[in-house]
């Protein structure tokens, strides 16, 4: 099973977001036996809560089930658990690099590292931009190229 990992703040805006989609493409792909999506968030601020609305909102608006998903923080374990750890900015990628205590054998990327032709890699936050339209937009360019390199990467 290939683990793959969305990050952002407070997993309730960007990360749920990735995940919802990234986990459609893969069922769409027929891929849900060989790929496993989560996301997460740095700060434990809405452990517990599930998606923000205007994430919910976007995801209704595209037809992408987010079913199910409820925020939680990173743990010491996603470290070994998921060869792909995948943050939505720089801020993300130094907050998961503080937990790393000893061997990581997860690749740690931001989204749009995906993404050649973006000269900008961190994704804008909607909970403070307010635009859940263009967050979608570089989430969806980022997951249809993350999945591109997965299946390159393990041949599937």
């Amino acid at each position: 099973m290939i683990n793959v990992l969305f990050v952002c703040l407070g997993n309730i805006c960007r990360s749920p977001m990735a995940e919802a989609m990234f986990r459609d493409l893969v069922k769409r792909e027929g891929l849900e036996h060989e790929v496993h999506v989560d996301s997460a968030g740095t700060g434990d601020w809405h452990v517990g809560s599930p998606p923000h609305e205007g994430t919910r909102g976007i995801l209704t608006k595209y037809n992408i089930d987010a079913e199910g998903l409820c925020a939680r923080q990173i743990r010491e374990s996603d470290l070994h658990d998921f060869q792909y750890i995948v943050a939505m900015d720089a801020s993300n990628v130094q907050n998961i690099e503080k937990l790393i205590k000893g061997n990581s054998h997860s690749h740690i990327v931001r989204l749009l590292d995906y993404v050649d032709e973006k000269q900008e890699k961190d994704i804008p936050d909607p909970y403070f931009t307010g635009d859940f339209e263009e967050t979608y937009e570089l989430v969806k360019i980022g997951c249809t190229n993350l999945l591109k390199e997965v299946r390159r990467n393990h041949n599937i």
